[in-house]
């Protein structure tokens, strides 16, 4: 991942921006409590959902720096969950830790949802079933993000990382976050496709 990909986020966050599909789509979280993030999951059972560990202090989060809510399932390591507003709507999507593809320390790596460099494992791969038939037969779809799923934070500099300093970039802080909202659109999109086929990156 390199040049290429962040001059291609920028340009498609730069439209994004100027034809005011920011504004109107804008992914700040309001409040929401557990009754309503468990109902949002699209591609898990309602069983899984009910089990699965949220959040502590869901009332003491800064959600005004939240673009999307994600975290780290604190009982299982290997398990994600993202919940965004989409058209209106809460979509939940339960997220694994693809086994092996934590990256070395010695390399630094670039998330692609929001374009921050980390250190060493700061970045890390993770997988999710698509809905429908297509999950069902055991497709899924994957991306490098944020290993503590903390986007919304660090794009707006509002926590650190290992690595030290964001790359020089010419956007504005309003400007990446619309990059980090169609990155993670795209990602969406393709988890929501009812296609049954080979599993995508």
């Amino acid at each position: 991942m390199g040049a290429a990909f962040i001059d291609s986020t920028v340009a498609g966050a730069r439209l994004y921006h100027r034809e005011g599909l920011f504004e109107r789509n804008l992914h700040i979280m309001n409040l929401i409590g557990e009754q309503e993030i468990r109902e949002s999951f699209v591609n898990c059972s309602k069983g899984e959902a009910r089990r699965l560990n949220l959040p502590r202090d869901l009332s003491e989060l800064h959600w005004e720096d939240l673009d999307f809510l994600g975290w780290c399932d604190p009982g299982a390591p290997d398990r994600g969950y993202v919940v965004v507003e989409r058209n209106g709507e809460l979509v939940g999507v339960t997220l694994r830790l693809a086994q092996g593809t934590r990256r070395g320390f010695t390399k630094s790596t670039i998330c692609s949802v929001c374009v921050t460099p980390h250190a060493g494992n700061g970045v890390t791969l993770f997988t999710a079933s698509r809905v429908g038939a297509a999950g069902r037969q055991g497709n899924t779809v994957g991306t490098y993000m944020c290993a503590d799923l903390a986007c919304s934070l660090y794009v707006r500099g509002k926590k650190q990382t290992g690595y030290g300093m964001r790359f020089e970039e010419t956007l504005t802080v309003e400007e990446r976050i619309a990059r980090a909202t169609v990155n993670l659109e795209g990602f969406l999109d393709k988890v929501l496709e009812d296609n049954v086929g080979s599993a995508a990156l």
